[in-house]
């Protein structure tokens, strides 16, 4: 199926996205959006109808499983992630249903760098309880042992992985006079950062910061096993994805006093709905809700990264950017 007079149509797991790439999609494109943000179709039987007959699907925060890519076989040629992940597809059922899956890389480190460092100072200086003092009117007098965290600056941090994100991080960390370390990567020592083993970074560093894709080998990374190998005063930053960390295992690290503290941007479930939930009411955590990449500038890029994908497809011409996986069918 197509769009009126024979042109494409594009679906839109989304009621409205920042920047201006949809309209231009419109000049090529019809385009069906899903309705209403406030019960957006992550899966499940309202996201095949809403992608059924379409050519493309433009996929933000959408899981593109088996049966996803099964209902939308013969009919949708692409599906466009706006995103740099792309672990909530299934790549090899995409690969046997002819549907090319596309994400965003080189697009929003910078932006998630900002926040990485954003959370290794609400998390480490324990500003999250400061503030929570101050606004619910606990901050009587001032006291000069009162809201006591740990230095930033100085602080040895270790990098999980040392891609684009990873790499602005240790810049960023230069101008603290941080020493950094990193692991699991095939990148050597550079100008910037010291390759050591996995172990070793956990023993060192002050600061720990997650930056590896979710797969089955990376999914709890961070167990019980390699927090208590971490230092008492050390933070952990998960920038990356939340089932990289163990939180039962975390949360248990804090309370017993194995880590000082940590910063999440993501979660094992997201949306995180619960105001009780332990992860967000916890002293010694700075939680936010995955915004990693949240500047307009910057979403409005990712969008239209996609739409680029998009319609390089629409009009017969290779993917811009396939995930690793479909390259070479790309």
């Amino acid at each position: 199926m197509s769009g009126s007079g024979n042109r494409p149509l594009v679906a839109v797991t989304r009621s409205s996205l920042p920047g201006g790439a949809l309209d231009r999609l419109r000049k090529h494109a019809d385009v069906v959006l899903w309705p209403d943000d406030d019960d957006v179709p992550a899966a499940g039987v309202a996201l095949r109808d809403l992608a059924r007959g379409a050519d493309a699907v433009l996929a933000p925060y959408a899981k593109v499983d088996r049966e996803f890519l099964e209902a939308v076989r013969g009919s949708v040629r692409i599906v466009a992630l706006p995103s740099a992940g792309y672990d909530a597809v299934d790549v090899g059922a995409a690969l046997e249903a002819g549907v090319m899956i596309t994400n965003a890389p080189d697009v929003l480190h910078e932006t998630t760098a900002d926040t990485t460092f954003a959370l290794m100072l609400l998390a480490r200086r324990l500003l999250f309880p400061a503030a929570r003092d101050l606004h619910e009117g606990r901050w009587k007098r001032a006291r000069f042992d009162e809201h006591l965290g740990l230095d930033v600056t100085g602080a040895t941090l270790g990098l999980a992985g040392y891609g684009q994100i990873a790499q602005a991080v240790a810049r960023r960390a230069a101008g603290f006079g941080m020493t950094v370390l990193h692991s699991l990567s095939r990148t050597g020592t550079t100008d910037l950062s010291t390759a050591v083993e996995w172990r070793e970074l956990l023993e060192r560093s002050d600061i720990v910061s997650l930056h590896v894709p979710l797969t089955p080998e990376t999914r709890h990374l961070i167990g019980a096993a390699e927090l208590a190998l971490m230092k008492p005063t050390a933070t952990l930053i998960n920038t990356a994805r939340g089932p990289v960390v163990d939180t039962e295992a975390l949360l248990r690290a804090l309370d017993d006093g194995e880590i000082h503290s940590a910063g999440l941007d993501v979660f094992d479930v997201e949306p995180l709905r619960d105001p009780k939930h332990p992860v967000l009411t916890h002293p010694r955590i700075a939680a936010l809700p995955h915004v990693g990449s949240a500047t307009e500038a910057t979403r409005a890029r990712m969008v239209d990264h996609a739409v680029d994908n998009i319609l390089a497809v629409l009009d017969g011409r290779p993917p811009l950017t396939p995930v690793p996986e479909l390259k070479e069918r790309g």
